[in-house]
């Protein structure tokens, strides 16, 4: 019995090997047909296009609509209007049913209603259970035809939306997609414009109101229904529900035409918090209806479809330069896309990695493929189609873009059909006519000082910039006496910091506690200030583990739980900004300074001296006039987070002197008026 049972496990292991199989050894069968469900189609006086499929399955219905309307149609100046008419429609409600109740109702109901605006189109949908229809069908047409668009919800949306534009540069890859389409279609284009701090604001309700009231009219909407239903009862349910809609007119969607001239250029995007560099490769692609559609998509599988694509196996896995590589020549229906490879490399191995891209374009101009591996990236391209029409909500989203995009009907299967007699070619041909490896643009988002001169073998390089744009300011502009103001900071720093006193860094063990939403958080935060090269180095005691933060050269790292990650500008510049700026800092560097006394201000009772000082960033300095110390400190920032100037107000007490310079143990931050942390000093060691 043992020996059988050992035999028996033998057998199944040796099975199990023999059985795995590489991706080039396995075979595919044969498509079996497949029966598309059948599409009802209902259009009513206004204007309005129904698609209906029953789907009895499950007890469901889906109502989805796509809404001919876009960003494109943003006005200059007011960039992210349309998205902010698709997000606020559902989160703000509608006449008869505000947000509140909305949400009730549906989370009740177990249902499902969004609204959204893209760059071409617009969308609204409600998933529902089949019992709750009659009941759900007018809350979802008033969402539709009466948003509530209440301002309490469009300034939550902009703070928001403000909030995602200071976090734009963040990631390697969406700067990266972002500034390419920029090189290929244009900063000014409709196409890759974006929102700002400045457009956001020029934002209104009636903004809304009236962009809503164009686009969401009879002659733009395009219902797809499917869910257990009867065809007959459901045409007239729609019919009682969306015949009072307005018909209005057809929305002009004009996409810009591109000129686009083949330049080569190399361009860079300094980021110093990254050791990888994400790269870009390429230049303008094609359109959906161009004849060699099938013969593009067929190279694409080849150069860079997944695993088995060129790209993978030879940069990735055979060079082993790429943490991720892929890309190939796009084609988009209303305007040409991008042919675009990509590869995320160490910056060491940058140059090394670009070349790698290039070279298997001009491989696959210069040799014909092997009819074996034609065959292979066919049979997985096919295959993988079968998905697209896997079930019948896919059929019917297909029929309805289709239609949307001026696509015919049988649009997908002319396709496969195009895709079986692609030959090798039929390959190589599209690969010299339509790619142009000489001829391309680079982009590369990684670390300038890492990279180094590799770039510079392509060409020239030009550095990108990709800061955000702030608004403007209408703070008006405050003058005072520079005479006294020089008097009053000499007087400052003689009080802080004694005649003949030299120290170059200074140590301080501290409990802060920071003020946020949920509460009251204290840290522990033992740190040393260099005010010779601005260098820090803290260690934070937190409820969540200890973090150790440096900053040297204007870069920093944070260390937690043995991790260490590079600290982004946005962390780096204000902890810079701080250290400069401080008391302390302008008192050791005085002559360095402008200063210009405003006078006098009464601040909690009591007059003090306002002394303005122009550093990194405009600070006024409040003196009390007998000790000449500060007892608050005042300073306007822009909050990127917030979109805004906000006003800090810090207040200092409890000085001590410490080997001749004196410390305010004790500080208190009001950012607008609310306490937004403290600061308690243990100990001060001055070196």
């Amino acid at each position: 019995m043992k020996r059988l049972f050992i035999t028996a496990i033998a057998l199944l292991i040796t099975g199990t090997v023999s059985a795995q199989k590489r991706y080039d050894e396995i075979k595919y069968p044969e498509l079996n047909k497949f029966e598309k469900a059948k599409v009802e189609e209902l259009k009513l006086d206004n204007g309005i296009t129904f698609y209906l499929v029953e789907d009895k399955e499950l007890p469901l219905i889906r109502v989805s609509a796509v809404v001919r309307t876009g960003s494109l149609l943003d006005p200059t100046g007011k960039e992210g209007l349309a998205s902010m008419v698709g997000e606020l429609m559902r989160e703000g409600g509608s006449k008869n049913y505000p947000a509140d109740q909305l949400n009730i109702l549906l989370e009740d109901k177990a249902a499902f209603m969004s609204t959204s605006i893209g760059m071409g189109s617009g969308s609204a949908s409600m998933n529902i259970l089949k019992e709750d229809f009659d009941e759900l069908l007018p809350v979802f047409v008033d969402l539709i035809q009466n948003p509530l668009f209440p301002e309490e919800k469009i300034e939550l949306s902009k703070t928001q939306r403000k909030s995602g534009i200071s976090r734009r540069n963040d990631d390697q890859a969406t700067i990266a997609n972002r500034e390419f389409r920029n090189l290929i279609y244009g900063e000014d284009s409709p196409l890759t414009r974006q929102s700002e701090y400045a457009t956001i604001d020029a934002i209104s309700r009636d903004d809304l109101i009236a962009f809503h009231k164009e686009a969401f009219v009879g002659n733009n909407l395009t219902f797809g229904v499917i869910g257990d239903f009867d065809t007959k009862d459901m045409k007239r349910k729609l019919k009682e529900a969306f015949g009072s809609l307005t018909p209005g007119s057809k929305t002009n969607l004009v996409y810009p035409d591109v000129n686009y001239s083949y330049p080569s250029t190399v361009n860079l995007v300094d980021k110093s918090d990254v050791n990888q560099s994400y790269i870009l490769v390429g230049h303008i692609g094609g359109l959906r209806e161009n004849p060699d559609y099938a013969k593009l998509q067929m190279m694409n599988q080849i150069l860079g479809g997944g695993f088995a694509g060129r790209l993978f196996q030879t940069v990735r896995t055979d060079l082993g330069l790429a943490y991720a590589v892929g890309g190939g020549y796009g084609s988009s229906i209303n305007y040409p896309g991008t042919f675009s490879l990509f590869v995320m490399t160490k910056s060491s191995t940058t140059a090394e990695a670009i070349d790698a891209l290039l070279a298997e374009v001009k491989k696959l101009q210069q040799a014909p493929v092997s009819q074996k591996e034609l065959d292979d990236a066919r049979d997985r391209f096919l295959n993988s189609l079968v998905f697209r029409y896997d079930s019948k909500s896919k059929i019917l989203n297909e029929r309805i873009n289709n239609t949307y995009n001026g696509l015919s009907e049988d649009a997908f299967d002319k396709f496969v059909e195009d895709l079986k007699k692609v030959t090798i070619a039929d390959i190589q041909e599209v690969a010299n006519q339509y790619i142009k490896p000489d001829q391309v643009q680079i982009l590369v988002v990684g670390n300038a000082d890492e990279i180094g001169d590799q770039l510079q073998k392509y060409g020239n390089v030009n550095e990108v910039d990709i800061s955000i744009e702030q608004p403007k300011s209408d703070k008006a502009v405050v003058s005072g006496d520079a005479v006294a103001g020089k008097q009053w900071l000499n007087k400052m720093a003689d009080a802080i910091i004694a005649p003949g006193t030299t120290f170059s860094t200074i140590k301080s063990v501290s409990t802060l506690t920071q003020v946020t939403p949920m509460g009251e958080m204290e840290m522990k935060n033992t740190s040393t200030i260099s005010y010779v090269d601005y260098s820090m180095s803290s260690q934070l005691e937190t409820p969540q583990g200890n973090i150790e933060m440096e900053l040297k050269d204007g870069k920093g790292v944070m260390r937690m739980m043995g991790q260490e990650q590079p600290l982004p500008s946005a962390m780096t510049n204000p902890m810079m900004a701080e250290i400069k700026n401080s008391y302390i800092n302008i008192a050791l560097n005085m002559d360095d300074f402008n200063a210009e006394f405003l006078g006098t201000e009464t601040i909690e009772g009591k007059e003090y001296a306002a002394l303005k000082i122009m550093g990194t960033t405009e600070t006024i300095f409040y003196l009390d006039s007998q000790t000449a110390l500060p007892a608050y400190s005042k300073v306007s920032t822009f909050n990127p987070q917030m979109g805004k100037e906000v006003e800090s107000l810090t207040k200092y007490s409890d000085w001590k002197v410490n080997n001749g310079v004196a410390y305010a143990y004790a500080h208190e931050t009001k950012v607008d008026g609310t306490v937004a942390s403290k600061v308690s000093i243990e100990s001060v060691e001055t070196n």
